[in-house]
């Protein structure tokens, strides 16, 4: 039996050439052609080659089957049709069967074939994926609401980003979904509990140390760097023996051999460890519906804070009212819920309140987080932000507390705080702790070196 292989016409691609079609990598790659009956079957390509369409074809999915001349089997064809359930022709499609045009295809109204749908996904792809997938399915697709239903719940993989979601809807949730809606939201909580807690505990348990220093301390509690940076003027060089060394010997008669002493004039010390706050730290957050990451990551943090008793930790929420949940620190799911996202934004109201809370101007840290969309009294917003400055208030602005890099801001706002000395910028839960460590101190904030400075 003879084979033979074929190759794509050159017309039928502007790339192709002599010996066979190009892909956008540039590389040329053969292709099976059916055959007329009765003619023998071709070869089947190489596998490099068969690797490369049986990508091209997850890639552009079903409707583009007929180019690529490739079928997908098992694993790849179930792959395919979930991606294709929300990716497809049919992806415009709402629940309830109004679509926007186009082929069927999607996960339509119910319920059921979503919880399929979910499990799938959860099969065939990493988590990191699946959520993306669930985020763009609840997008696109409209299925917030069966998010409702506790079986869909269940089937889901939890992340921040589904806790947002669920905060969203929680006025709309039946009792009979809020108890898996909790512990959903609790095990996303417990998660970064435990990967940001320790880093946190530490950059802050450093610098409190550091920030309090005392000027007539025991020996035991000298902090040595410091008292000699500090008493350097107080040097005095010590003669070298006499007549030692030779010329051009520092250690010669007359010489020091670079031997002195420092008198300690002012020592400085550690602070003693201490059951009272050496700092109180308010964070101000936004709940308006596009800070939903940042305040699940807020509310984490703010219980990680209140657990460190060398801190008084104050957490307010606020949107066009301002709700204080420092009661509720002791449990950040508690927090969650007691948010309520969307609705306007008054910052000035929230930093009127936040800075009527303030007992100890220099020994306080405020943490406005919001993407400064202002609906209330600009000028007023920022004389607060200018008067907490003067009175020795550390003021730190982010935009966002998230993974999600620089969010949609008011530029203007953002630019008049930076003036006041408090740059806006998007900060990452990693590097949430170093910026606190660095407010505490008193020093430079470890601004992101990709994000302007305002």
């Amino acid at each position: 039996m003879t084979t033979t292989t074929t190759t794509d016409p050159g017309a039928t691609d502007p790339g192709a050439s002599a010996h066979g079609a190009t892909d956008p990598t540039g590389e040329t790659m053969e292709r099976t052609t059916a055959q007329a009956p009765g003619t023998a079957r071709p070869t089947a390509p190489h596998a490099p080659d068969a690797e490369r369409l049986r990508r091209w074809r997850m890639v552009l999915g079903a409707d583009s089957a007929d180019s690529t001349g490739c079928t997908l089997t098992g694993q790849d064809a179930a792959m395919d049709g979930a991606l294709n359930a929300l990716y497809g022709g049919g992806a415009g499609k709402k629940p309830g069967g109004r679509g926007t045009g186009g082929r069927s295809a999607g996960l339509g109204a119910s319920a059921p074939s979503v919880a399929r749908w979910l499990g799938d996904i959860r099969t065939y792809f990493p988590s990191s994926v699946v959520q993306v997938m669930q985020r763009d399915a609840i997008d696109r697709l409209g299925l917030a609401a069966l998010l409702l239903e506790p079986e869909m719940l269940e089937a889901v993989e939890a992340d921040v980003h589904l806790v947002g979601t669920l905060l969203s809807l929680n006025k709309a949730m039946p009792e009979t979904t809020k108890e898996t809606a909790r512990a959903v939201v609790r095990k996303v909580v417990e998660d970064l509990e435990k990967r940001l807690e320790s880093r946190t505990r530490a950059a802050l348990s450093g610098a409190l140390d550091r920030s309090a220093r005392i000027s007539r301390p025991r020996h035991r509690d000298i902090d040595w760097n410091r008292t000699i940076r500090a008493n350097l003027k107080n040097y005095l060089p010590v003669p070298g023996p006499a007549g030692a060394g030779g010329a051009g010997d520092p250690g010669g008669a007359g010489g020091t051999g670079g031997r002195g002493t420092i008198v300690p004039e002012r020592l400085i010390g550690y602070g003693r460890a201490s059951r009272s706050a050496k700092k109180d730290v308010v964070l101000c957050i936004d709940q308006s519906g596009s800070m939903a990451a940042s305040v699940v990551y807020a509310s984490v943090f703010g219980a990680v804070l209140a657990s460190m008793r060398t801190l008084s930790t104050r957490l307010v929420v606020f949107d066009t009212a301002v709700v204080d949940l420092t009661d509720q620190l002791d449990d950040p799911v508690d927090v969650l819920f007691g948010t309520q996202l969307g609705g306007g934004t008054d910052i000035n109201r929230a930093l009127a309140y936040c800075q009527s809370k303030i007992t100890r101007p220099a020994d306080t840290v405020v943490v406005l987080i919001s993407d400064l969309y202002e609906g209330g009294i600009r000028d007023e917003m920022l004389k607060r932000v200018a008067a907490m400055k003067a009175s020795g208030v550390q003021f730190v602005t982010l935009l966002a507390l998230s993974d999600e890099g620089a969010p949609a801001y008011d530029h203007e706002h953002a630019a008049a705080l930076g003036a006041l000395g408090a740059p806006a910028f998007a900060c990452t839960p990693d590097l949430f702790p170093d910026v606190m460590a660095a407010a505490i101190e008193k020093r430079p904030l470890p601004i992101p070196d990709k994000e302007p400075q305002q």
